[in-house]
């Protein structure tokens, strides 16, 4: 309980909702367009809620946008570290999809106006003019990697969402009377005594004979199990085998010839440009120029400075993308020195003036060259492991084995010597398994002797490995020879962790024969260490960082008077503790506390309803899941291969 008061303490209003569909809202930026399909669980459809069906590519999607915000956080996230969160995003995309259906059954809808609006909100779709601009729009989804149709639907099923739980979640509130006594238990304060018998103190004099060792490990053969090791044998397929493939003259000249945009002779204009809202402001600019005004002191007083209208040197693509076509085409077909505009796009209305304009010459095939050679190698060398990859996959899947695929695409193989599954190897003692080849661990120890060959993609874009298992060691424990030493230590810890139980023991003992504490450690026989008083309330828990020590959770545990013992973490010993006080608490006394502990319980119970509602419409709407098919895109996914 004292935990989940800790994590109480933790929530804020509000995140309910975020809690229970928090990856489903961020899953569905990756949705495509969710109509009524087909109702076979075929053709990369992966589950079905009443009328509506999750695919493959929906997962897909969500899962790579998953992929980017978790490398905002961890720039190496791969699509393997997030193999913990396929089962719970596939879970929330279908609870996203049975709201949606249930929504669909019972006429609950929400209205194209209102998506409209939610889309008019989001700040990178407005102009300069702080209205929505098309312009913005269409930059904006581009940013994203979606459709339009994508996001309707994302914003669509997120407001679906808040309008169908905000009512369950806002009746969760708590009565005074339940939160009321929670709130005194938290105030509970208790006084009490705590005696540590220290292991180390008796370890002196124990050495251990061979008959003592040989029947220590008779005993316990499963502490010393070596578990299943085995022998991988891999051979890498990564730059090092393409790194002769460079792009040949024929293809250099062909490229500069088809990108003359970017290496031919292109117009330059130096640019100063005025953008206001309305065409009055610019007819004003217009005529104020014409008059003999600058081009900055006639921008003056619509607020513009000389930074605002300074555009400098543009390219046509440069100033297209700036201004749009429309105001990019009129000013590179108006003459130098001259005023174009207004003209009207979607930031504003423009008046440019031309202030000079140049020629700037292209780059000959020559000097474009080393550019054109750093473009293509890397896109060939691309291209070039693509078909070897492929080529060896064929030949897998056309019956040879690991050595005459790699015989005959000339791979040097790599074998391991016999490893754990974390890639210990206990012959070879200091072995490392290459860092980006034991990302195929896992596959490596989940595959059968049996099984073909098979090609796995390794991180950070390094390449890919073909791997197969060369031999497997059975778990079984460690030969004694090689335990002596830990055996002996083993053994000494064991018989100093007795002696010091039954000294703890015979304390606990007295000690609930109403025999002091400190009067039971004094006459123990064993110098023992003072005994500790201990105070604390049960709300001072939740200020500790990490585990609650035993013998404070002992504390809380018992009745006033009792006292009993509780062995230490890491074998260091026993505790004896005994509670000489038990204060109950008054929350009576601090309102705060009881409307506090309110609100807590509240989210909790709100988050619970609407965890219940929402499984509720998941039995109602029948989801059908194709427990095969998810699983081979799960294993496609997290290794990165979608």
């Amino acid at each position: 309980m004292l935990s989940t008061f800790r994590n109480l303490t933790k929530t804020k209003s509000g995140k309910i909702i975020l809690a229970l569909l928090g990856i489903s809202i961020v899953a569905s930026f990756g949705l495509a367009d969710i109509g009524n399909q087909g109702f076979g669980l075929t053709g990369g459809t992966l589950a079905r809620v009443g009328s509506k069906e999750l695919t493959e590519r929906e997962v897909s999607k969500a899962f790579e946008r998953a992929l980017t915000q978790a490398r905002q956080q961890n720039p190496e996230a791969d699509y393997a570290s997030l193999a913990k969160d396929f089962d719970p995003l596939v879970a929330a995309l279908l609870q996203e999809k049975a709201m949606l259906a249930f929504a669909d059954t019972n006429g609950l809808i929400v209205s194209r106006r209102l998506v409209d609006a939610e889309i008019a909100r989001l700040p990178n779709t407005r102009g300069l003019d702080g209205k929505f601009s098309d312009q913005a729009y269409a930059a904006f989804l581009q940013a994203q990697r979606m459709t339009d149709a994508e996001l309707r639907q994302s914003l669509y099923s997120g407001l679906l969402q808040r309008l169908m739980l905000t009512p369950v979640v806002g009746s969760s509130k708590i009565p005074v009377g339940v939160a009321g006594p929670y709130a005194s238990m938290l105030l509970e304060a208790r006084q009490g005594e705590v005696a540590l018998v220290p292991a180390v103190l008796f370890r002196a004099g124990l050495n251990p004979t061979d008959a003592d060792l040989e029947q220590f490990y008779a005993g316990n053969k499963a502490r010393y199990i070596v578990p299943e090791q085995r022998v991988l044998r891999m051979a890498a397929l990564g730059p090092e085998q393409v790194a002769s493939m460079v792009a040949t003259d024929t293809e250099i000249a062909a490229f500069y010839t088809a990108n003359q945009a970017i290496y031919g002779g292109k117009d330059v204009r130096v640019l100063s440009q005025a953008v206001v809202a309305d065409r009055s402001a610019a007819d004003a600019i217009v005529a104020r120029i014409r008059s003999g005004a600058s081009f900055v002191a006639a921008s003056a007083p619509a607020g513009l400075s000389a930074a605002d209208v300074s555009v400098g040197p543009q390219s046509r693509e440069q100033f297209n993308a700036l201004a749009g076509a429309k105001v990019a085409a009129a000013t590179f077909a108006a003459k130098p020195g001259s005023l174009v505009g207004p003209i009207q796009s979607d930031l504003g209305w423009h008046v440019i003036k031309i202030e000079s304009a140049t020629r700037e010459a292209g780059k000959s095939l020559a000097a474009a060259r080393p550019e054109i050679v750093a473009k293509l190698t890397p896109e060939k060398r691309i291209e070039a492991l693509t078909d070897l990859v492929t080529r060896v996959e064929d030949a897998i899947a056309d019956g040879s084995s690991f050595a005459e695929v790699a015989a005959a695409n000339k791979l040097a193989i790599i074998e391991t010597p016999p490893i754990t599954a974390t890639g210990v190897a206990r012959s070879k003692p200091g072995y490392t398994l290459p860092a980006n080849l034991a990302a195929v661990l896992k596959t490596g120890f989940d595959a059968s002797p049996d099984d073909d060959a098979t090609v796995e993609t390794l991180p950070n874009n390094s390449g890919f490995v073909v791997l197969a298992v060369g031999r497997i060691i059975p778990a079984a424990p460690a030969p004694y020879a090689a335990l002596r030493p830990q055996l002996t230590n083993d053994w000494i810890v064991k018989r100093a962790s007795d002696r010091a139980r039954a000294v703890a023991s015979a304390i606990a003992a007295r000690t609930a024969a109403n025999v002091p504490l400190a009067k039971a450690i004094a006459e123990a026989g064993v110098p023992l260490p003072k005994l500790q008083p201990v105070a604390l309330r049960r709300i001072d828990l939740a200020q500790i960082k990490g585990p609650v020590p035993a013998p404070i959770r002992m504390l809380f545990n018992l009745a006033a008077g009792k006292s009993r013992m509780v062995a230490a973490s890491g074998g260091r010993g026993y505790f004896i503790v005994k509670v000489v006080r038990v204060v109950p608490g008054n929350a009576l006394t601090q309102p705060g506390l009881i409307a506090r502990t309110q609100a807590e319980f509240g989210e909790v119970a709100g988050q619970e309803y609407a965890q219940q509602f929402v499984g509720a419409i998941e039995d109602k709407m029948r989801v059908s899941r194709d427990a095969t098919a998810i699983a081979a895109a799960k294993k496609r996914l997290t290794s990165g291969a979608n």
